[in-house]
């Protein structure tokens, strides 16, 4: 059984509130799970002290016993100093300029 630290969603629609929970890696989303872990109010300002709330000690016994964050969450710990900060991911470049639009930027600058 993979344990999972993961979020649970709650709250009304289009007023996101999240559970941080441990459940079995195969139980859906917003259903089963093991024990609430603490909670993840997004509407609240980032620094709102009560936007995320964590039971440490229980985060730290369930991580001793092999329960894995998922990226959100472990950024959470990271905040909070329970875990490692997890590594920046590299910013998808499907965004970027096609070809022909980085060749008439680079045609602009030389001729201004």
């Amino acid at each position: 059984m993979g344990l999972r630290i993961r979020l649970a969603r709650a709250g009304a629609k289009k007023r996101p509130y999240y559970h941080i929970v441990v459940a079995d890696s195969r139980a859906p989303r917003d259903g089963r799970f093991i024990e609430k872990l603490g909670s993840y109010n997004p509407m609240l300002p980032a620094d709102h002290p009560e936007r995320v709330r964590l039971f440490a000690e229980r985060v730290m016994h369930w991580k001793a016993q092999g329960a894995l964050p998922t990226e959100r969450v472990a950024k959470f710990l990271g905040r909070a100093g329970l875990a490692p900060m997890p590594p920046l991911r590299p910013q998808p470049k499907q965004s970027a300029p096609k070809k022909k639009a980085q060749e008439r930027a680079a045609a602009a600058a030389k001729g201004a």
